[in-house]
């Protein structure tokens, strides 16, 4: 399998210790939609989640620096950009940071 510098990166920072993070991040399992803007949306599934971005297993693959929404039920959408791809796995920043009260 080859692997890009991206895949790569996103591997180390699985690996690394959430002591490195300077934002709570939730872990969730949450059933979500992504969309690129101005596409259908996917079934997501997301993982982690913070004010600042998300980490989702995906049914669609997305590009490094694609302009996504993240869509979770009862919400309303969220504006990321993809920041990491690992398989179907992808790390995002949201444009705007997200109130997670509700979430927790």
């Amino acid at each position: 399998m080859e692997m890009s510098f991206v895949t790569i990166k996103a591997r180390i920072e699985e690996d690394c210790s959430d002591e490195r993070r300077s934002v709570e991040r939730l872990r969730v399992d949450l059933d979500a939609k992504m969309r690129e803007l101005g596409t259908s949306g996917y079934e997501a599934k997301v993982l982690n989640i913070s004010e600042r971005g998300f980490m989702a297993v995906a049914d669609a693959h997305f590009e490094v620096g694609s302009r996504v929404w993240l869509i979770l039920p009862g919400r309303e959408r969220a504006n990321a950009v993809v920041k990491w791809t690992a398989g179907d796995k992808l790390g995002a920043e949201f444009s705007e940071p997200l109130s997670l009260d509700a979430l927790r």
